[in-house]
Formats: structure tokens, C-alpha cells, sequence
């Protein structure tokens, strides 16, 4: 019953998570900034917005896109196989960029375009940190590698590697590429609206959710750590995205092989040796 409650309250705790980033940042950069819960007062405006509908296709994707992103959270809640989780994930990530494909809008199709390419940034960076939870608790169920601790000591390659690509995931510089409102307005979002833009507005709350639960397995049987290391992560985060400009889509691909997957890499080899 517990599960199915922090099910259902996902998006509550991702928009939380979303409000309390927005306070933060504002808190950096010595500004007054929303309140918390500014991001369910911004749901309740886009109720107001009228909502246009370019194709059925397309605005059923962008709910697709919000409803297997919940399924995936409600399936680290559950503690299923995280290998699974990561693919799920991905699929959730492959709707939306069909649905930006599916547009003439020349926006949502660039946004769709890096969307692959981050992608192909971040995926197997992801593929490699759960093979390494596999490689030390012997499982790929999150019940199972919540058992075990010792996951900084065994996996600190793989712990920086996850950090280097947690901006690329939650759109944060120096990786911001995706959205880039300055060049193509929202990207893979720009067609969206009213009603249709509120499933998409809602699966950011969801990401955040699903990558930071990341963080968190690093904590292993130790709750506080894993909690900690969030709070850490995050503080980090919003530090790096306050202080950094974006870089091209093609710098964040490099950065992210030639710095993260080569980190990921040797960590692997050295728990494998």
C-alpha cells in the first residue's frame, strides 16, 4: 500500500523536486525567485490555456511519453530489475522524439535531433552504472542491491561518471542543448500546448525522480548516505548549471565519451579484475 501511494505521488514529489530547484538557483543568483510550489500553480494556468492540436498522433505520443515515464518510476519503486528500468526509460525517450519528428515544425524537429544525440551521450553511461550494481550485489533487482553497501568505495569512477551526465538528463548547463529556448524555443516541446503540454510539463518531474534514484542506490542499505549523496548531487548541480554556459550538442557528446564512459569504463575493468 505504501508503494502504490509514493506511486501516485510521484509527480507531487517530482514537482517538489522541480519547485525547490527554481528556489535554489534563484537563492544563487541573490534574486527573489517563485515560490515552491510554483510548478503546480504553472500546471493550473496551462488548464486555462486553450489547446491546439497540430495531429491526434502527436498529442497521444506526448501522453504516451508522460504515462511509461510514470511506469518507470513506479517500477524503481517496486524495486524490479533496474536494467529493465534503464530500457523502459529509454523507450518513454524514443516516444518524444518521434513525436518531435512527427511536426513540419523545424524547432521540434532540431530539439528532436539532440534529444538523440543526448541520447547516445547519457544511455550507455547508464548501461555501464547498472552493470556495475550488478557486478557488486550480484542482481539487477533495486530490493537486492539495497541489501549491500560499499558502493563509493567500489564504484567511485562510476559515481563521478553518473555526475558528469545528471545535467545532460535534467537539462541543466552545461548540457542544456536539448531545450536551448535561445535557438529553437523549447525543441522537441514547442508544438505542445494547454492540456498536451501539461503530460510533458509533468514527465520533467518524473526525470528528475528517475536519475536521482540513481544517486540514491549509491547509498546502498544505507538510507541516510543515499539521501545525502541526493542532497549533495543537487546542491551540485544547480552550483555547475549557475556557473557554466552551454556547449554545442556535439562538445556534450565528446565530454561525455571521452570523460564519463572512459570513467565508467575503467571502473568496470577494475571490478572485473
Amino acid at each position: 500500500m505504501t508503494t502504490w501511494f509514493w506511486i501516485v505521488m510521484a509527480p507531487v514529489l517530482g514537482g517538489l523536486v522541480y519547485g525547490g530547484e527554481r528556489v535554489l538557483r534563484a537563492r544563487m543568483q541573490r534574486r527573489q525567485g517563485p515560490p515552491l510550489l510554483q510548478p503546480f500553480y504553472d500546471m493550473f494556468k496551462l488548464m486555462d490555456k486553450r489547446t491546439l492540436v497540430i495531429h491526434s498522433a502527436h498529442a497521444l505520443l506526448g501522453v504516451v511519453h508522460f504515462l511509461v515515464l510514470w511506469i518507470t518510476v513506479g517500477a524503481i519503486f517496486f524495486g524490479w530489475n533496474l536494467l529493465y528500468i534503464v530500457f523502459l526509460h529509454l523507450f518513454a525517450l524514443i516516444v518524444l522524439v518521434i513525436a518531435g519528428y512527427s511536426v513540419r515544425s523545424v524547432f521540434s524537429q532540431i530539439g528532436a535531433n539532440r534529444e538523440l544525440l543526448a541520447l547516445v551521450a547519457y544511455e550507455p553511461v547508464l548501461l555501464l552504472v547498472t552493470v556495475g550494481f550488478y557486478l557488486y550485489a550480484g542482481s539487477f533487482y533495486i530490493g537486492d542491491i539495497l541489501h549491500h553497501s560499499g558502493y563509493l568505495s567500489q564504484m567511485p569512477l562510476l559515481f563521478l561518471a553518473l555526475l558528469v551526465i545528471l545535467p545532460i538528463k535534467v537539462k541543466k548547463s552545461p548540457f542544456d542543448v536539448v531545450e536551448g529556448h535561445q535557438e529553437i524555443v523549447g525543441g522537441v516541446e514547442v508544438e505542445y500546448s494547454g492540456f498536451f503540454f501539461e503530460f510533458l510539463y509533468m514527465a520533467r518531474f518524473l526525470e528528475y525522480i528517475f536519475i536521482y534514484s540513481f544517486v540514491f542506490l549509491f547509498g546502498g542499505a544505507d538510507y541516510w548516505l543515499g539521501a545525502l549523496l541526493v542532497i549533495g548531487t543537487f546542491i551540485l548541480v544547480n552550483l555547475v548549471d549557475n556557473a557554466t554556459a552551454r556547449v554545442r550538442a556535439a562538445d556534450m557528446v565528446k565530454i561525455s565519451y571521452l570523460l564519463a564512459l572512459l570513467l565508467a569504463g575503467i571502473n568496470i575493468v577494475w571490478m572485473l579484475t
